[in-house]
């Protein structure tokens, strides 16, 4: 068998009973999942780096990188019901598209998860650093190298303490989920309360100052409507880390098309709704200069005991981001150990918490390094350039197994799959184009790295490889 045959059966994609993943989540909890992934930094941060580029214009942006979105969270969950099985876009691509595929989808993953760990724990210490300022430490300790500054610490500790939350277990990180998002959502209720007195029309003119197209500006970065869409597509992914909880979702081909597909939609009126009371309640080239901007808005506003509120929901609820998607990634690394193509003494799964211990806090370790050095707006945007990756793929692996396996039941189809998939694909490599050069080498640099570690290990010790040569 060549490598490129090697494909899972679709009927046996979930691991044997030594390395299952306990059944502890029902509908709710994917919904809280997805909304706690996708409302976090892109709304409170992001936003603010996004009307930099694309001035009002970011209204498009987000509507955009929304619908690129929702065309591939629709195949997400056609696919995450036909195949109730952890990995996500990894699984998925391996069932159609065979192993060489799936490695470099779930090395896209490691890179998009790992790096939404460390943004947003980045983000969190942008609106933490006045806790930490007046419990006495010094700069050098709150902001990394690009700043001026030795460690991002307060973004290091967020990262270690969300990782020690999940190693404890599912079901209790899921419910600590659902309690922060509250939280987070009602904070955002009160800055579009307060900001809609303010809203000024004028605000919104001129809508596109730097056009549609990413174009190079003078310094260099790229501008415009999808130069911004390329960004804080950053902001809306997050329904994916909601298929990684297949394998531990109680029924799982009702409950996750609820989860993915609910939360996409929620998430997309939150988004749409706080960006337009933002822009009309300040010009966007004054907030986007705050790493804070709806803090900032409130302050400007002469809201400063209200903008303290939200920028404490913020510290308070921003981290229930870092545990999504360090679930997720914790997940992806487990599946891919599961199948050997990572030592599989990583996806031993504890037998108290039900829940893969050492590979959560292997994944917090990568999330406090990055995070404390590394500046937000690098690690978005390699963070967006690893999830095209896996949605093209999510989007192929539709069309693939509509065509070679057109008879098996699908509890959820994308509707007009035909026009659905190919355009989560086209939207993607659209928006990959429109990345910076720096980030699109720097993708490539990472996947060649990952070839190197598939062909060094993986291409030999895989589960399939073995099964091939009888060592298994």
């Amino acid at each position: 068998m060549s490598i490129w045959t090697r494909r899972k059966a679709i009927d046996t994609a979930g691991g044997d009973a030594a390395h299952a993943l306990k059944k502890t989540l029902s509908w709710y909890h994917l919904i809280a999942l997805g909304v706690g992934a996708i409302v976090g930094t892109g709304i409170y941060t992001l936003t603010g780096v996004g009307a930099g580029l694309a001035g009002p214009g970011v209204m498009l942006s987000f509507l955009i990188a929304g619908a690129v979105c929702a065309c591939a969270a629709l195949c997400y969950a056609e696919l995450s019901t036909m195949i109730p099985a952890s990995g996500s876009a990894y699984t998925y691509s391996y069932v159609a598209m065979g192993e060489p595929v799936a490695w470099f989808v779930g090395w896209s993953l490691i890179l998009e998860y790992t790096l939404v760990c460390a943004a947003v724990a980045v983000g969190w210490s942008a609106h933490a650093q006045g806790l930490f300022q007046m419990a006495g430490f010094p700069h050098a300790l709150l902001a990394g190298p690009h700043q001026g500054g030795i460690v991002n610490l307060p973004a290091v500790i967020i990262s270690f303490a969300v990782a020690g939350l999940l190693a404890l277990g599912t079901k209790e990180s899921a419910t600590v989920n659902m309690v922060l998002v509250v939280i987070k959502i009602a904070a955002l209720a009160v800055f579009v309360a307060l900001c809609l007195p303010a809203f000024d029309a004028s605000h919104f003119t001129p809508f596109l100052p730097q056009g549609f197209a990413a174009t190079a500006g003078p310094d260099g970065v790229k501008v415009g409507v999808m130069a911004a869409a390329s960004l804080i597509f950053f902001a809306f992914y997050g329904f994916d880390a909601v298929s990684t909880a297949a394998e531990e979702t109680k029924n799982p081909k009702r409950d996750l098309t609820i989860g993915i597909v609910g939360s996409m939609l929620v998430c997309t009126l939150i988004y749409m709704v706080v960006a337009a009371v933002a822009i009309g309640a300040s010009r966007a080239e004054v907030f986007s200069k705050s790493e804070a901007p709806l803090v900032f808005i409130l302050e400007a506003l002469s809201h400063p005991r209200m903008a303290q509120l939200v920028a404490l929901a913020a510290v308070v609820a921003l981290p229930t981001v870092i545990l999504a998607f360090m679930y997720g990634q914790s997940r992806i690394f487990f599946v891919m150990a599961r199948d050997g193509l990572l030592p599989q003494a990583l996806s031993r799964v504890n037998k108290k918490t039900g829940t893969p211990v050492l590979m959560t806090l292997l994944t917090g370790a990568l999330s406090a390094g990055l995070s404390g050095l590394l500046s937000l707006k690098d690690i978005a945007e390699l963070a967006n350039a690893g999830t095209l990756a896996a949605f093209i793929a999510v989007g192929a692996s539709v069309i693939i197994l509509r065509v070679r396996d057109p008879a098996r039941p699908r509890v959820f189809s994308t509707p007009l799959w035909q026009l659905v998939a190919p355009g989560a694909i086209l939207g993607c490599l659209y928006l990959f184009s429109s990345l910076p050069a720096k980030t699109q080498l720097y993708f490539l640099i990472a996947h060649g790295i990952g070839a190197a570690v598939y062909l060094l290990y993986g291409v030999r010790r895989s589960v399939l490889a073995r099964s091939e040569t009888g060592t298994v």
